[in-house]
């Protein structure tokens, strides 16, 4: 199948999710070497795979020591993740930026409504600080299309940015304040309010910034300080182009072109629909990398294909790196 028809059928509800992926799996295993590569080194016959329990799903360190992409092409993003200088950054290579719009656009107005309802305001210093950023990129795109003039990015000007909250509190306005885990905490620490008609979201992200804690304590925290009932989430990465959202709780939902399973942590190709292990991520918006990641990320799946992030794997860095060469 060609890259224009499978483009298309992304956001088709005609076709399973099964339907979509499969159409996928195989062309990605016909052009991108680094995906067919490691196919062949689990000795993989794409042909016969039949459901999405027997897909290989790409280890996400490869996107650190590899270029994984569909063909050769001058990409209009290089997303790259945040890094210290002791270990090494994922860099994503996105041809078009028209797939990630379109994916990050109709899954915000799935979940959320109309993207014109909302002043969208967000409080992501580490990510502006530093170039290539996913996030900032999505987050600058849905401020521009709410229209509003309040909508904005805030460094650490929290006394204006408690000023703008209690602005639009006042006028009852519909608002996502949309942040990295340790910049929320800052600002409710120095300027708690009561937020009646304001959504907070996080993204996680405390990287050193604060002492380690767990989303159900930073939630905690957040309700008491904001008066809030719960606090939201959203499930992204550098390696994805679409995003799975919580309203509280940590429990995520996909949109339909996104799917999470879970393998086992003993048996990495023993892969589940549910169950609790190490998830492993199908994303058909990634249409020019890999679409059928393996995370760092130990989780539980539910049956309704909900599922919770409850850690990080130890000793994350597979090894099955060093086997591949390009």
């Amino acid at each position: 199948m060609q890259q224009h028809a499978i483009v298309n059928n992304i956001f088709n509800a005609r076709l399973s999710f099964e339907q979509k992926a499969i159409q996928v799996l195989q062309y990605q295993h016909a052009n991108n070497p680094v995906f067919t590569q490691w196919n062949e080194f689990l000795n993989t016959d794409i042909a016969s795979v039949a459901s999405l329990n027997q897909i290989p799903f790409l280890p996400i360190s490869f996107f650190k020591t590899h270029k994984v992409t569909c063909g050769d092409f001058e990409p209009e993003y290089i997303f790259e993740s945040s890094g210290t200088t002791q270990s090494a950054t994922s860099r994503h290579y996105v041809k078009t930026g028209q797939i990630y719009r379109q994916s990050f656009f109709k899954g915000f107005e799935m979940f959320y409504g109309n993207i014109t309802d909302w002043c969208i305001i967000g409080l992501l210093p580490s990510y502006l600080e530093r170039k290539n950023s996913s996030l900032v990129v999505m987050v600058d795109e849905l401020i521009k299309a709410s229209g509003h003039t309040e909508s904005g990015f805030y460094l650490d000007d929290f006394k204006k940015l408690n000023h703008t909250l209690q602005l639009l509190e006042s006028r009852k306005q519909k608002t996502l304040l949309i942040g990295v885990t340790f910049a929320l905490l800052d600002f409710a620490e120095q300027y708690p309010i009561k937020l009646n008609y304001t959504t907070v979201m996080e993204t996680g992200g405390m990287k050193g910034r604060r002492a380690e804690l767990t989303r159900e304590e930073v939630h905690t925290i957040l309700c008491s300080q904001f008066v809030l009932q719960s606090v939201h989430s959203e499930y992204g990465m550098t390696e994805l182009l679409s995003q799975a959202y919580s309203k509280g709780g940590g429990k995520f939902l996909c949109p339909p072109w996104m799917k999470v399973l879970v393998r086992d942590e003993e048996d990495p190709l023993a892969v589940m629909e549910e169950g609790r292990g190490v998830l492993n991520i199908i994303d058909l918006a990634n249409t020019d990398s890999c679409s059928f990641i393996a995370t760092d990320d130990a989780g539980i799946v539910h049956a309704d294909g909900s599922f919770e992030v409850i850690g990080r794997v130890d000793n994350s860095d597979i090894r099955g790196c060093s086997l591949l060469f390009t």
